[in-house]
């Protein structure tokens, strides 16, 4: 598998490529491609960890959207959510829903655009956000199912 360096040269040098074919200035030498150079994550980094969120109750189209985990906390009373997300204003978490039986807790999240960025133009970075969803019973022995999967 190559190491992330060597992808991010490789990135560096198309780009340089693709922007020396659009007839823009000449790229200095100190711009080499053969210097590795390591990509800036989208948001503030990951040694910070995902984006807490909290649900607005009020978003434009919302829609489910699928997490990446989810973790027990608190004795198995309330489950930590992780997914990918746009930036707010544009993508903003709508609600969760949470439907319990006695074998599983499925967790629906729903997301959509802000009433305020409706007509807003939004860049497209990936986010990683995070909520957190109280259970009416401890998780126990049942089964976490994503919502949105179905």
């Amino acid at each position: 598998m190559p190491k992330r360096g060597f992808l991010s040269a490789a990135l560096v040098a198309g780009c340089l490529s693709l922007t020396m074919g659009c007839g823009s200035a000449p790229v200095p030498e100190s711009a080499s491609p053969q210097v590795p150079v390591t990509a800036q994550p989208a948001s503030s980094g990951p040694a910070d960890g995902p984006e807490p969120v909290k649900p607005t109750g009020d978003a434009v189209n919302p829609h489910k959207v699928r997490w990446t985990s989810a973790k027990p906390v608190s004795k198995g009373r309330k489950v930590k959510l992780v997914w990918w997300s746009g930036v707010a204003p544009c993508s903003v978490l709508d609600r969760v829903k949470v439907k319990e039986t006695t074998k599983r807790v499925t967790i629906t999240l729903y997301e959509g655009t802000a009433p305020k960025a409706v007509n807003a133009s939004c860049i497209m970075i990936a986010i990683e956000k995070t909520t957190t969803v109280k259970l009416r019973k401890p998780l126990g022995n049942r089964k976490l199912v994503d919502g949105a999967k179905n």
